[in-house]
């Protein structure tokens, strides 16, 4: 992300934010800021950027959530509150990591609807039918390339729920019964709880992958 041009452009985003609603309001900032010379192309590319660090971020942090649920199910004794303790804090990260992510996917649409929509909109204006015969298969193969990577995040980003649920449950369960019976009960959950991550792990390790792609893709044909 551009940090020195946000900084530049701040008060004028802030401008309109106090003037209008939520969603035109976003919208107004990132048409703001292409007049301030930071293409909406390029701030998709951002975006993805953006979406796909948060989706890297939130992947080590479910694996570290997992760690530390393994590590409660082997608790002794006296160490049960200190693990609880850490596992409740490792929740707390994991269900701030996905909301991040999930923020990051809906800035993604926003700026690729206004991308999407201006093109096809500039399409009219060319005199040349064969300018514009190109300029409407690349935005074609643009598009379905981002429809796949759109599709792949929000998959993932589904995922998140469920196991954000799961953990949610063990913790309530062990904030009133930090004895040797729940740590038995929650063993019974481990293999559950680690197939789960190690699922949405692989569809997050996917999201990124497409979103590399759709960055190279992006910057190959903007150079």
């Amino acid at each position: 992300m551009r940090s020195g041009f946000l900084v530049l452009v701040a008060s004028g985003v802030l401008a309109v934010v106090v003037g209008g609603g939520c969603g035109a309001t976003k919208n107004a900032a990132i048409n703001l800021k292409e007049t301030f010379g930071y293409a909406k192309r390029d701030q998709l590319v951002d975006a993805v950027k953006d979406t796909r660090d948060e989706q890297q971020a939130a992947k080590k942090q479910f694996a570290s959530a997992l760690d530390e649920f393994m590590a409660v199910t082997g608790a002794k004794g006296g160490e049960l509150e200190t693990r609880y303790k850490k596992l409740s804090d490792q929740y707390d990260k994991a269900e701030s990591r996905a909301n991040a992510v999930k923020d990051e996917i809906s800035h993604t649409e926003r700026v690729a609807k206004l991308v999407f929509e201006e093109w096809r909109a500039e399409l009219a204006q060319y005199n040349s039918p064969d300018l514009r015969r190109q300029s409407e298969r690349l935005l074609d193969d643009t598009q379905g390339r981002y429809d796949r990577l759109i599709t792949v995040m929000k998959s993932a980003a589904s995922k998140m729920d469920p196991v954000l649920a799961a953990f949610r449950d063990q913790k309530l369960f062990l904030k009133h019964n930090l004895t040797a019976r729940a740590i038995a009960s929650l063993q019974d959950n481990a293999d559950r709880m680690q197939n789960d991550i190690a699922g949405l792990i692989k569809e997050m390790e996917q999201a990124i992958a497409e979103s590399n792609e759709f960055i190279e893709a992006m910057q190959k044909e903007g150079a």
